[in-house]
């Protein structure tokens, strides 16, 4: 008996000592493309959509690679290509992915209706609705949009294919409306881009952070020495900014293409915004900061408001 009941004990402590997860995969759908432009932009100077589902997609893509470890990204597309729903469905199953995000732009007949959604194939799978409503709570306070809300198969009135056969939790995100004049011109700014991905990294981050305690997701950040001088993903040089006179600055992000410092993305800050160009062939060639500051306990003063307002990664650093 005493055997039994230690090889009983042995099987109930079996799973919880080989069932840690040690990194997740996630899939990264931008939907259409190819020969399916998806819904065009009430604006004929304006991408379509697929090619905005594209562009977002990447950037999200992007700034998991920056910024979290043990995170696998696998995309159903990175050019314009048209891989059919079975496609896709079959991709995310083959790769048995954890995550399956499908990033989309919406269009009504009524030019007044804007906003973003989040959809899930039913309201029973209850990490779909909270990873969902992650993304909706950071569309609405990231990027400043118009949130309708999480809905599903019923609000619709119809099943999503990529949602209702992949194996693991989905969500299929709709950005805006193209066919809003505002939300159209919103959508096909690189500055609007990047603060939706951003929100939806964001998102993805707190969800997974939660869902996966035993998994150190988290990048470590560059010391400020190296991080003044070096891109975090090239290492090499950036190009002086004589904007940044200060000893001091708060460095608050990196993009692959120029952003205006006096643009949407960085108006809510209350301090100034310098760019440099970094001297490196990696994919993020500029990197961001925000004040200027003769010492890091008065930079250290601001970093938490720029925390705050939306750029939770960003730290002090020691300027040249």
């Amino acid at each position: 008996m005493k055997t039994a009941a230690f090889i009983f004990s042995l099987f109930l402590l079996t799973p919880f000592s080989f069932s840690q997860k040690e990194k997740i995969v996630v899939v990264i759908d931008a939907g259409h493309g190819g020969s399916d432009p998806g819904h065009l932009s009430c604006n004929k100077n304006h991408l379509a959509e697929k090619e905005l589902n594209l562009l977002i997609a990447k950037k999200f893509g992007g700034y998991i690679d920056q910024y979290l470890k043990n995170v696998t990204i696998v995309y159903t597309r990175t050019d314009d290509s048209f891989p059919t729903l079975n496609e896709r469905v079959d991709k995310a199953n083959s790769v048995r992915a954890d995550y399956f995000i499908s990033i989309h732009c919406n269009a009504n007949h009524n030019k007044h209706v804007h906003g973003t959604e989040s959809h899930i194939h039913s309201h029973t799978s209850k990490k779909a609705v909270d990873l969902a409503k992650e993304v909706e709570k950071e569309f609405s306070s990231r990027a400043g949009r118009h949130s309708r809300g999480v809905k599903d198969s019923e609000d619709r009135e119809h099943s999503l294919q990529v949602l209702k056969y992949t194996n693991m939790t989905g969500i299929l995100v709709e950005c805006g409306f193209m066919t809003n004049e505002n939300e159209a011109n919103y959508l096909n700014t690189s500055s609007g881009q990047d603060v939706l991905a951003s929100a939806l990294f964001r998102a993805f981050r707190s969800f997974i952070t939660k869902e996966h305690p035993s998994i150190s997701f988290i990048k470590t950040a560059p010391s400020p020495a190296s991080a003044a001088g070096a891109s975090s993903s090239g290492g090499q040089t950036a190009k002086p900014a004589s904007t940044v006179n200060g000893t001091y600055a708060i460095q608050i992000m990196s993009s692959k293409t120029p952003l205006d410092t006096k643009g949407d993305s960085f108006k809510n800050l209350g301090v100034s915004v310098a760019r440099k160009e970094l001297n490196t062939t990696a994919t993020y060639k500029y990197t961001y900061f925000a004040g200027t500051y003769a010492s890091k306990d008065a930079a250290m003063k601001d970093l938490e408001k720029v925390q705050k307002n939306g750029f939770r990664d960003a730290y002090v650093v020691k300027m040249e």
